[in-house]
């Protein structure tokens, strides 16, 4: 099994087995989108934002899913709640990173 295959394999197993540990499901999304899996990856980053509070990272993920999908609205929405959160966390990096790709959708 390639290398790339066994890692999402092994991370859905793990996610299964410990569907309450949030770094996990938040890899597991990560590893998704990594894999051009948008769609499914974008499913389980809302899976993780439900139950976890972000520091903005999230968020702006999703945002970029959301994006690439084609959902600009839900997009925007995504973005404009990171930058709320990493603005409110001291993460002003984040928050202009994110501020730009907002700006940048069409």
């Amino acid at each position: 099994m390639p290398e790339k295959l066994d890692r999402l394999v092994s991370l859905r197993r793990m996610a299964a087995e410990r569907p309450d540990d949030s770094r996990l499901q938040f890899g597991l999304a990560v590893e998704l989108l990594n894999r051009g899996d948008t769609r499914e990856g974008a499913d389980a980053l809302r899976a993780y934002l439900d139950r976890e509070e972000d520091e903005g990272n999230g968020w702006g993920r999703l945002g970029a899913a959301l994006a690439d999908l084609g959902e600009a609205e839900e997009a925007r929405e995504a973005y404009s709640r990171g930058i709320e959160i990493a603005n409110g966390r001291g993460h002003s990096g984040l928050a202009e990173e994110l501020q730009e790709a907002l700006e940048n959708l069409t």
